[in-house]
């Protein structure tokens, strides 16, 4: 990676990283730089996302293909994920506990050694999150949290990160208000970067890359809803 990108580039036409469209198709095409909010920002401008092996190793930057992508009105809300919507024992909120909510995704997996949401990571996305550009949507019961995710808004695109689950379908239940939310305001994909049956499972699709990069290019020349976010209880919920 350049010396610019390394110090930190800014969201725009021009990027401080090599044009992705170039990238392998399943692996990284660029390594280091410091996770600051104005390389964050690049990076999703143009496609592209970071991902460590571990904290003691470079950043490394992907921009895979094909890209999985979901519109937030494709969203598959299955039978039993509806009544657990319509149950009213899950409360969701949005940039309630967005520290919460990163610790919860970065907490190790069944059957995984280790995490890729390292300490830097999280200081860089709660440094954007202050900025008004990282969100976090949070599911709630009884007043414990029990899973919830993050990611980064632009434009009218949501770049979704990571999620977590303590509880039956709690992270399915806080992708289903996101995506009200964002039907809502219009916004026209959420970004899920590399596709899976899970992904599948909720309506994700995959699209090729340059049709992806196409899309973010056109979604940079629209103003980003910045600030702290608040779910609108009259949104039209998908799954009535």
């Amino acid at each position: 990676m350049s010396r610019a990108a390394a110090e930190g580039g800014q969201a725009g036409a021009v990027s401080a990283f090599p044009s992705p469209a170039d990238a392998p198709a399943d692996g990284p095409f660029a390594a280091g730089g410091a996770i600051t909010p104005a390389l964050l920002l690049d990076a999703y401008a143009h496609g592209i996302f970071p991902w460590f092996n571990s904290d003691r190793e470079a950043v490394l930057w992907w921009s895979p293909d094909p890209r999985a992508v979901l519109a937030p009105t494709a969203l598959h809300v299955s039978k039993s994920l509806a009544k657990r919507l319509r149950g009213g024992r899950y409360e969701a909120t949005a940039d309630r506990s967005f520290a919460a909510v990163i610790a919860g995704c970065a907490a190790p997996r069944p059957g995984q050694a280790g995490t890729w949401i390292t300490r830097r990571m999280i200081d860089g996305y709660t440094a954007l999150h202050r900025l008004g550009y990282a969100h976090s949507v949070e599911v709630w019961e009884n007043g414990t949290l029990i899973g919830g995710l993050y990611g980064v808004s632009l434009g009218r695109m949501f770049f979704g990160e990571s999620m977590f689950s303590a509880a039956p379908d709690a992270s399915k239940v806080a992708l289903a208000h996101l995506a009200a939310q964002l039907a809502a305001w219009r916004f026209t994909l959420i970004d899920c970067q590399l596709m899976n049956d899970h992904l599948h499972s909720l309506g994700a699709r995959p699209i090729p890359r340059q049709r992806f990069l196409q899309l973010v290019a056109a979604n940079r020349r629209r103003p980003t809803r910045r600030g702290a976010w608040r779910l609108d209880p009259t949104a039209p919920a998908l799954w009535r």
